[in-house]
């Protein structure tokens, strides 16, 4: 089994013109499905999580002036995306299956979300298309309810720095927040990582690849942790409008059998979300999601 969260409301409608894409949501389930790398029965769509599992890593008040679309423009601005009741209910249903995904991992070695990756939420505030953090508030559910959970690792390789993560976990030596991310690129202010690796422009699959090689084993030898989230970002594609990197679709599938190829030899459970992707063509964005999906499959 291979357990992906996923809603149709993860396809949210957005103004003309918005260049989020939010399309994929929709392509990508239907192309695991067509291709055989997930079943109907992979999916699920989780529940709402409990106020009080959001609470451990988001502040009341914001919670409740995003939950009755209370922002000021300037928030609303800043998280990129025009608030309804409907985007509320999309993000919540986002962060419940990222921690029903960990619940899962922790049975099944292995769990998706085909969403998530909200790396730049804030624990007061959202930016950046992403409004509530889910991998930090699985994070959390996990250290608070799971007692065999004492220590977390969150691999982002999304190619913008994970902000909102680090920012949150700054003062929790449980969480070990790892960033790889385009030096240059978005947000401008990078907050501090447990360990930052900022790439030059242009860095490509023969640049990436060693040096992520070189630092996830050791990493894991360090941490030692019980779980880990893996923010697979396929905007590090040389196509990507945003990133600025220049990875190959197969060197991004290469980064994919690293990191799950470490953590399924270690037999460390682990939660996948998908992060960003902005390239041009529709089809590029999915087929490197996919891949990420392909090689889990071939793995568990």
């Amino acid at each position: 089994m291979l357990p992906i969260a996923f809603a149709p409301t993860y396809a949210h409608p957005l103004p003309n013109g918005h260049r989020f894409p939010m399309l994929k949501y929709e392509l990508l389930p239907e192309q695991l499905l067509r291709e055989g790398t997930a079943t109907a029965a992979d999916f699920f769509v989780a529940a709402p999580p409990a106020v009080e599992d959001i609470l451990l890593v988001h502040d009341a008040d914001y919670y409740e002036r995003l939950r009755l679309g209370q922002l000021t423009r300037q928030e609303e601005r800043a998280m990129g995306f025009p608030w309804s009741e409907a985007l509320f209910e999309r993000e919540i249903t986002i962060l419940g299956g990222t921690i029903e995904a960990a619940r899962l991992a922790l049975a099944h070695g292995v769990a998706f979300n085909v969403a998530g990756g909200t790396h730049h939420a804030f624990r007061a505030r959202g930016e950046g298309f992403c409004l509530l953090n889910d991998q930090a508030a699985a994070a959390a559910w996990l250290l608070t309810h799971v007692p065999t959970v004492k220590k977390v690792l969150i691999v982002d390789l999304d190619v913008h720095q994970g902000n909102g993560t680090a920012a949150i976990f700054q003062h929790d030596p449980r969480v070990f927040t790892f960033s790889m991310h385009g030096a240059r690129n978005y947000p401008a202010r990078k907050e501090t990582s447990d360990l930052d690796l900022a790439l030059p422009d242009g860095t490509d699959d023969a640049q990436y690849l060693p040096l992520l090689g070189r630092t996830l084993p050791r990493l894991l030898d360090e941490v030692q942790p019980d779980f880990v989230f893996y923010l697979a970002g396929v905007d590090v594609l040389a196509t990507d409008k945003l990133g600025h990197l220049a990875l190959t679709r197969d060197g991004c599938r290469q980064r994919d059998e690293m990191v799950l190829g470490l953590c399924h030899r270690h037999h460390l459970p682990v939660v996948v979300c998908m992060g960003g992707g902005y390239s041009e063509r529709i089809a590029d964005i999915v087929e490197a999601h996919a891949n990420t999906f392909r090689v889990a499959a071939g793995l568990y």
